[in-house]
């Protein structure tokens, strides 16, 4: 697990909470994706950038893994990236830009242009 360091409070503070509304899912990542929209913050665009991903891996496990896998497999993934999530909420309210485990780098060059 991997931790980026922030040198500018400001950009965390402006920011936090932005990136702490884009974890609730697919309302709360389109409400902090219009509100970093105006004024482009490091901080939200990292966190809209991981729940992006996450919420596709969400889409991909219920469509994919539940249906080709079975619903053991479907929840084992699920509760993996639950943890995920949370690891990110955690770090968003700490004001640390926390990358989830193993997939969080991919979600940010992914997802670059957000």
């Amino acid at each position: 697990m991997e931790r980026i360091d922030i040198n500018n409070e400001e950009t965390v503070n402006e920011g936090k909470i932005a990136a702490i509304i884009s974890h609730f899912w697919i309302v709360g990542l389109v409400i902090a994706f219009i509100m970093n929209l105006n004024k482009k913050n490091s901080f939200t665009s990292f966190y809209v950038r991981q729940n992006i991903g996450l919420n596709l891996a969400q889409f991909l496990n219920g469509v994919l893994i539940y249906e080709l896998l079975g619903r053991t497999a479907g929840l084992i993934v699920a509760v993996l990236l639950f943890i995920c999530w949370f690891i990110s909420l955690f770090g968003a309210f700490k004001g640390e830009e926390k990358l989830i485990p193993y997939i969080g780098e991919y979600f940010q060059k992914g997802f670059q242009g957000i």
